[in-house]
């Protein structure tokens, strides 16, 4: 994974976009950056941030994927591996579906998959600072390059999307006591199905993270 460094951008999901656009895509890459004026976060939303935290988007094709993974659940397996890291390294946070971070109650992070033709880019923001009391932040110290080599090489090996359901299923329990938002309105999980390819059901209408 060729990753690019930088200071200050409005948002590394736009800068990555803009960059494949201008020079193709050859392989893998990833922009990092420390600190984002202009976030995106999920269903359009700023994604309030703070120098200090981490900001980084990548970009993979569809060769890079396991290839029983379903697209439009990208996000619920790039989270979920993320997670795992994060908890290898003595975190206690978990996925509140569909690809939002949390530390107990307060969100702390989320991420957001968008798919163009063969492509896939993901954007992944976590605060590991406090920017409001509405927020939480990562519990633990963590070397951002070093997370980033080991997230990268965990996604390479290509791990069985029904692997990571199995794991991720146990965990959505969590997901239960909290709402989610569906067509502008906000949905309570507490009753809710998953489905094996990570959508859930909803007053019969199946829904997935990537819409």
């Amino acid at each position: 994974m060729k990753i690019i460094k930088l200071r200050e951008i409005d948002s590394t999901h736009r800068y990555i976009k803009d960059y494949i656009i201008e020079n193709g895509y050859t392989e893998p890459l990833c922009v990092l950056c420390d600190y984002q004026t202009q976030g995106i976060g999920s269903r359009g939303n700023l994604w309030l941030g703070k120098e200090g935290n981490l900001f980084f988007s990548f970009v993979v094709d569809n060769s890079f994927l396991p290839k029983d993974l379903p697209l439009q659940s990208s996000s619920i397996y790039f989270s979920y591996i993320l997670k795992d890291i994060l908890k290898e390294l003595g975190s206690k946070v978990w996925l509140k579906w569909p690809n939002d971070f949390y530390i107990e109650n307060k969100k702390i992070g989320g991420t957001i998959t968008t798919v163009s033709k063969e492509l896939l880019y993901c954007g992944i923001g976590i605060n590991l600072k406090e920017v409001s009391e509405d927020f939480g932040k990562l519990d633990i110290n963590i070397d951002i390059n070093h997370m980033l080599k080991s997230y990268f090489l965990k996604l390479e090996k290509k791990i069985f999307w029904k692997q990571i359901f199995s794991e991720f299923k146990i965990e959505f329990q969590h997901s239960k006591k909290f709402q989610t938002t569906i067509d502008n309105q906000k949905v309570s999980l507490e009753n809710v199905a998953l489905n094996d390819d990570g959508s859930i059901q909803v007053n019969n209408k199946k829904v997935f993270s990537l819409r």
